[in-house]
């Protein structure tokens, strides 16, 4: 049976991969092999990188894929990138995005920009996170970002978080995305809503992990949902099972377009 045959090959439009360097290289190495056993069609790979000469700009042309490489700086990319997916959802419906390991939260960013440009500077912050899913291991960055791990142990890079885990030999009991699900339930019980946005990224293919561009869309849509009747508290995450990037982000009522400030907000 052919590889347009099966069932279980992974299709995609376009595969954004952040970063040029040793981990986006790598991610275009095994997306190459993912095409050329069959196991993925992708119409093409796009690598973002600020540097002109970074190591995906050495195998642009190799087969069975190309790779365009892009250079620019993440931010600006994305900006641009997300919101013509915001406004045209269907046309950008089988793209995908490949995170860089050592990335800032650009996830997180934009989709505050967003509420930003929604409900104006005034009626938009973020701010520490307060109340952990709880972890084994969490952290809270230098810019506001809270990391947060199920493992308390270093992990591989190219892990691809099997239900067997390569460390305790144990079953991988554990997801981010179910955690903070159930986190977000305790703390309406506590008095203290909030909205969870989680993109979850995936290992989809030969060790490839990435969300879709859909799920940032559909994450933008909850948060502009969510605030459009009131204050709103939302926890923003870029989450694997074991590991993630959190951002915290309050979005207040215009005037007259909701009631008074709730949970998280009240106390602070």
């Amino acid at each position: 049976m052919s590889g347009a045959d099966r069932d279980d090959v992974q299709r995609f439009g376009s595969v954004i991969v952040i970063g040029g360097g040793c981990y986006g290289s790598y991610y275009v190495r095994q997306l190459r092999r993912a095409v050329g056993a069959g196991a993925a069609e992708i119409d093409r790979v796009i690598a973002v990188d600020r540097d002109a000469d970074c190591a995906v700009s050495e195998v642009l042309n190799e087969t069975p894929l190309g790779v365009e490489l892009v250079v620019a700086e993440w931010r600006a990319y994305f900006d641009a990138y997300l919101a013509s997916a915001a406004d045209d959802p269907d046309a950008y419906g089988r793209d995908a995005i490949v995170p860089s390991p050592l990335m800032p939260h650009l996830m997180g960013e934009w989709l505050v920009q967003r509420a930003r440009a929604r409900s104006g500077d005034g009626n938009v912050e973020t701010r520490p996170v307060e109340h952990v899913p709880p972890v084994p291991w969490e952290r809270a960055g230098a810019d506001g970002t809270h990391y947060v791990s199920f493992a308390t142990w270093e992990c591989p890079v190219n892990c691809v978080e099997p239900r067997t885990c390569p460390h305790t030999r144990g079953l991988r009991d554990w997801s981010l995305p179910v955690a903070i699900a159930a986190h977000a339930e305790s703390e309406k019980a506590a008095g203290r809503p909030i909205v969870p946005a989680v993109l979850h990224c995936r290992h989809r293919t030969y060790g490839v992990g990435m969300f879709d561009t859909a799920e940032v869309i559909e994450a933008d849509r909850r948060i502009a949902s969510a605030s459009a009747d009131g204050d709103v508290d939302v926890v923003i995450g870029t989450v694997s099972h074991c590991h993630g990037a959190l951002t915290r982000l309050l979005v207040a009522a215009a005037s007259g377009r909701g009631g008074s400030r709730t949970g998280y907000i009240s106390r602070d």
